[in-house]
């Protein structure tokens, strides 16, 4: 069950090579995803594009975690295909995490988007729920956060992913998730984004 999937290394090669014509996206920082053992990758969401271009620009296979819902009809085959772990979006944070849990005690690449939805708003970022902390905690897993900027254009290079080095979390999970939060929303601004992802133009 927790092992990568076959169609996953099938597809990502195809994904990859498409994404890399249509976006053109710079990969930054990729190196900072270890090879082997417990790993979560967490940051901002920007679109449902996203988990294309972190599959692009992992050298690991990344277990997004997914709604149950997708299990069911023709999204079946591609999310259990695709390795995803089910997350029932309905029951309390703890036991929707259990799943994830698991993936991460077989030693796998889990990724995570804390804002919990697209960042549609005028903010930087949405607060971090706690789930990854919580799930880097529990499982001693580290922590390697991720950034998005700029936006999905197709032929033009204007979109960028950096992977930052790996973190260890404490304890201390509420100290955790606000030094995660004011990292990523930094590298943000850094990387000249100073809002959320209104659409504008018609751009995705």
């Amino acid at each position: 069950m927790y092992e990568d999937k076959t169609f996953y290394r099938i597809v990502k090669p195809i994904v990859s090579f498409l994404f890399k014509i249509v976006f053109r996206p710079e990969i930054k920082g990729a190196e900072n995803i270890p090879k082997e053992g417990r790993i979560l990758v967490a940051g901002n969401h920007t679109s449902y594009l996203d988990p294309a271009l972190l599959v692009t620009a992992s050298p690991r296979q990344i277990h997004f975690l997914a709604k149950k819902e997708l299990w069911k009809g023709i999204t079946h085959f591609i999310v259990v295909g695709m390795g995803a772990v089910p997350v029932d979006r309905k029951i309390h944070d703890k036991d929707a995490l259990e799943s994830a849990y698991k993936y991460l005690e077989n030693e796998k690449c889990v990724g995570i988007f804390p804002e919990g939805t697209i960042n549609r708003t005028d903010d930087v970022i949405i607060p971090f729920k706690m789930g990854s902390i919580k799930a880097c905690n529990k499982t001693k897993s580290q922590l390697v956060p991720f950034i998005i900027t700029g936006e999905y254009k197709m032929f033009r290079k204007s979109i960028k992913v950096e992977f930052l080095k790996p973190m260890t979390i404490s304890d201390d999970l509420e100290k955790e998730n606000n030094k995660f939060m004011q990292l990523v929303s930094k590298k943000l601004i850094e990387g000249g984004r100073t809002h959320g992802t209104k659409r504008k133009n018609g751009h995705i």
